[in-house]
């Protein structure tokens, strides 16, 4: 269990540089930092999702609390102000922090009264709840709060002074008062959603006043605008003895949301019940809270009327991307015990195959997906795959709607479709990719530079396109296809020759790019990889050890693979500073968590040694206790300490150790071996 005393919640820096999140199941979330004063323009207790799981709407920002005892009146919240002052200093009384499932809980102690803050979101539902309840004290306590708020999309930020509009009314919600917000931040040229304040009990003084100049630290470290102004929606004033409770909630719904206890029940029944349903039996109490945060990216998608699911990449910034989901999908669920929802996400983005290719990214304002990607495609056959060799009950159906998908996405690029994606018939390899594009998963791009092109034949996607050949010829002699499955096979025979005549480096390890506009690429990053860790290899074993063994020396950190080896001229190791800075940085040292995986299971196929192999996964169990809690950063810097960065939560570095942690433990299930536990 994650949990936390005062040996960190009594140092403000340990608390900024942790985040706790909560989702809602169709792209909604609220988050912050646990010391309350919120670093980034996404913190939040109520960011809606308008238009599942897109339209990412930010409305309650945090709040402003205080407890009164005795007269005298505390602070439990932090703020940071753009003057460069933190007021009020509200951390200094919070006692402990620990997480119920994914539910934070923080304590407040002020001599002896003792007040449980409680946060979390209703399942399917833009509704956020927060309640404070009184567990010890011999007097009294009375709880002053103002709910900080704003009207926006998430990745804007507010500048203050527009009207807001703010009635309170008696509630059938806990027989309590309801606040209703009615802002208008474009005067009235735009359309906004009222969304609601309810409490329990207490008293409501509605006064929407303007506060000025919050200051944004993460943003600032990332070179952005880093101010910004909310307003206070109200006063809400309540006196609590001994066991009661001050409950909120935050909803966009007219709907009157379900009672407080009701709903808390509900969450960790649902909690408890993906947890069995994981049936992660002696895994490390790491493990088990790794599969609790796999639910938090699966998400709500509506197909054409219908109701699909998808998989957000990463919060808080990114919407739901065809690359990311299909590495995460096999992780996400199926090493989670879900694969009716596997099953669903596959058939989903089968809706949106277009000349042959996946989406690369649903943009968040809901408007039509973008399809500029070589790999999303490619990975579509590895989820499809892993979930063929699960053979769960909805795989037969799903087969017959999906072999059909997949023989046309491999015709489309036999003959080629958008960026000059195709198959060259003289080798067999496939070609991706034309001036100012960015098409493999190294997709950064500044301005009119991409950063990392890889125009040619990228290793990585010549070992996915030869599994796509070799999955779609097993599928197809399983159905009794017999001409297709010969003919892929006859492709990827040609594909597996070529391979090895072009990629090999006299070095010791692959190129990473074949047939660029520059000849061929030796630099040393980590895609040569999946020539080893996908399901059909392409490499003799002492080929493939030399692999694994350069990859170990030169790109394994504690918690991934570095994008490119310290040695190369263009290796930058911090990952920091404005966005020129960082796009630079992104693809060119910075260590990726979600390579863990990969080079796990690469590592293990070669040596046969588990133990080993999950000693690379160890060093991640330290860091759910960092940066975000219970879950597994995006990205690292490639020099010691390996800080993370970028995203606090990102699917697939979550998913990758969970997969891989699969494999190990199958492993380590055979007759006289021993599990890995706790011990």
């Amino acid at each position: 269990m994650i949990h936390f005393g005062r040996e960190v919640t009594g140092t403000l820096d340990s608390l900024l540089r942790r985040e706790w999140l909560v989702t809602n199941g169709i792209g909604g979330y609220a988050m912050g930092s646990l010391a309350g004063a919120r670093t980034r323009r996404y913190h939040s207790l109520l960011t809606a999702s308008l238009q599942p799981p897109t339209r990412r709407t930010l409305m309650v920002a945090t709040l402003d609390a205080w407890v009164e005892i005795d007269g005298r009146r505390s602070p439990l919240v932090t703020h940071e102000w753009a003057a460069g002052v933190v007021l009020p200093d509200g951390y200094r009384h919070l006692e402990s922090f620990h997480l119920d499932g994914t539910i934070p809980v923080f304590v407040w102690a002020l001599g002896d009264v003792r007040i449980v803050q409680r946060i979390w979101m209703a399942h399917g539902h833009n509704t956020t709840y927060v309640t404070y309840t009184l567990t010890r004290g011999t007097a009294g306590a009375r709880l002053v709060i103002k709910p900080l708020c704003t009207y926006r999309d998430h990745h804007q930020l507010t500048k203050g002074g527009y009207p807001v509009d703010v009635t309170t009314d008696d509630s059938p919600w806990e027989d309590g008062l309801a606040i209703t917000v009615h802002a208008q931040p474009g005067r009235g040229t735009m359309t906004t959603q009222p969304f609601r304040i309810l409490c329990n009990q207490g008293t409501v003084y509605p006064n929407p006043e303007w506060w000025w100049s919050f200051h944004l630290a993460q943003e600032k470290q990332r070179g952005l605008e880093n101010q910004e102004d909310l307003f206070s929606a109200a006063s809400i004033e309540a006196d609590l003895d001994l066991g009661d409770s001050l409950a909120l909630a935050f909803t966009t719904e007219d709907d009157t949301p379900a009672p407080w206890k009701s709903a808390f029940r509900a969450e960790r029944d649902r909690q408890r019940a993906l947890t069995d349903q994981a049936a992660l039996g002696t895994a490390p109490d790491w493990i088990q809270q790794l599969a609790l945060a796999a639910d938090q990216f699966i998400v709500r998608r509506e197909i054409r009327g219908e109701q699909g699911q998808s998989i957000i990449a990463g919060y808080p910034w990114f919407s739901d991307w065809g690359r990311d989901c299909m590495i995460a999908l096999p992780g996400l669920t199926l090493a989670t015990g879900r694969i009716d929802t596997a099953a669903t996400i596959l058939h989903t983005f089968a809706q949106f195959i277009d000349r042959g290719m996946l989406p690369n990214r649903f943009p968040d304002a809901g408007q039509a997906p973008d399809y500029n990607t070589v790999d999303a495609t490619l990975w579509y056959f590895q989820s499809i795959y892993a979930c063929y060799k699960s053979r769960g009950s909805a795989i037969p159906v799903l087969m017959d709607e999906l072999y059909p998908v997949m023989v046309d996405i491999l015709e489309w690029h036999i003959k080629g479709t958008r960026y000059n994606i195709r198959r060259d018939p003289a080798d067999g390899l496939l070609f991706a990719g034309e001036p100012g594009l960015q098409l493999t998963w190294m997709d950064a791009k500044i301005d009119d530079w991409v950063v990392t092109p890889r125009v040619g034949k990228p290793v990585e996607i010549n070992a996915l396109w030869y599994n796509a050949l070799r999955i779609v010829a097993e599928i197809a002699a399983t159905r009794g296809e017999i001409d297709d499955a010969q003919r892929f096979n006859n492709m990827a025979e040609q594909v597996h020759t070529s391979f090895n005549a072009r990629f090999w480096y006299s070095a010791g390890y692959l190129y990473d790019v074949v047939d660029g506009p520059d000849g061929d690429d030796p630099t040393l990053r980590p895609n040569q990889i999946f020539a080893i860790s996908l399901p059909f290899g392409l490499l003799d074993k002492d080929k493939a050890r030399a692999i694994v063994d350069i990859c170990a020396r030169e790109l394994v950190t504690s918690y991934g693979l570095r994008s490119l080896a310290p040695d190369e001229t263009d290796y930058t190791g911090y990952y920091g500073g404005d966005p020129l800075q960082r796009d630079s940085a992104y693809h060119q040292g910075t260590a990726w968590s979600w390579l863990i995986g990969p080079f796990v299971c690469a590592h293990y196929k070669i040596y046969q040694d588990a133990q080993t192999a999950y000693s690379y996964l160890e060093p991640l169990a330290d860091h759910l206790n960092d940066h975000g809690l219970g879950t597994i950063s995006e990205i690292f810097d490639g020099d010691p300490s390996h800080t993370p960065r970028g995203c606090s939560a990102q699917a697939w570095s979550v998913a990758e150790v969970l997969r891989a942690w699969r494999v190990l433990e199958s492993a380590l299930a055979q007759p006289g071996r021993h599990p890995i536990t706790n011990t």
